[in-house]
């Protein structure tokens, strides 16, 4: 499993739909089994319709930077670990509500 480090914040980096060009957030996450988690407030943030657009992306923890391949929950199709991810970043931070997006990264060589 990834190793937070203490790290609150993590940096996510999308591709924008329109202008190709790379979008950089700051946002909170948290992980499970290896995979990184970050919450939508809004199911229409830009960064998760780039995500829809092109899953690919990029975490920056620190200056460790991974590729990753995004993936957005659905609260229908996978509602227990939809609920988990919320529940794990109400633990970590006190808040949980919105979109669960699901961040694996991908081996580099």
């Amino acid at each position: 499993m990834p190793t937070e480090g203490g790290t609150e914040y993590l940096y996510l980096t999308t591709r924008g739909r329109k202008t190709g060009l790379p979008r950089e957030i700051e946002i909170w996450f948290t992980t499970r089994h290896g995979r990184y988690y970050v919450i939508a407030e809004y199911p229409t943030s830009h960064w998760v319709q780039n995500l829809r657009a092109d899953p690919r992306a990029q975490l920056r923890l620190g200056s460790r930077k991974i590729l990753a391949q995004a993936r957005v929950l659905s609260a229908k199709a996978e509602p227990d670990l939809y609920r988990e991810i919320q529940d794990l970043s109400r633990e970590k931070y006190g808040w949980g509500e919105g979109l669960p997006v699901e961040l694996v990264a991908k081996e580099q060589g």
